[in-house]
């Protein structure tokens, strides 16, 4: 299994960081390289506890389905989206936010193990734990520019 923790520094309130971290619709223009795209469960909006999504996009060349569930849900400090169904073994990312006075950390924790055995365990090592840390950090780097812009108020309700 591997893990991924990245912590990036956000000029925004918590409950503005925590918001855009579970909007579907900010998730959908970040992830636009991948095409990626919420095809049922909640579609549009903020994801909220014990709701699901499942997601549509194109990773490696192959298009993929992976069904999350919000399987923890504690309004602004964490919420965790886990796997229910898709490519990977298992996979489960906790998404955490901690108020250090003007400033949000905002950290996240990827847990993942590749399916196929051993050779998902080599397919981690050699591209697969850099090509999700990749994802992370372009997805983390949107956050970051629309909370601290006024860009922020397109994805979350007034």
């Amino acid at each position: 299994m591997s893990l991924i923790i990245l912590t990036t520094s956000i000029n925004a309130p918590i409950q503005r960081c925590f918001d855009l971290s579970r909007s579907i619709d900010l998730h959908m223009h970040s992830t636009s390289k991948t095409k990626e795209k919420a095809i049922a469960g909640v579609t549009a909006g903020l994801i909220g506890s014990n709701e699901s999504v499942i997601w549509r996009a194109k990773h490696l060349g192959v298009y993929q389905q992976l069904t999350v569930a919000i399987t923890a849900f504690d309004n602004p400090n964490s919420f965790t989206d886990t796997m229910v169904k898709g490519i990977f073994k298992s996979m489960q990312h906790e998404h955490r936010f901690e108020s250090k006075g003007n400033t949000t950390i905002m950290t996240d924790h990827l847990h993942f193990k590749a399916p196929l055995g051993i050779l998902g365990t080599l397919a981690e090592k050699l591209f697969l734990t850099d090509y999700m840390k990749c994802f992370l950090l372009e997805r983390n780097q949107m956050i970051k520019t629309v909370a601290e812009s006024e860009t922020w108020r397109k994805y979350l309700p007034s």
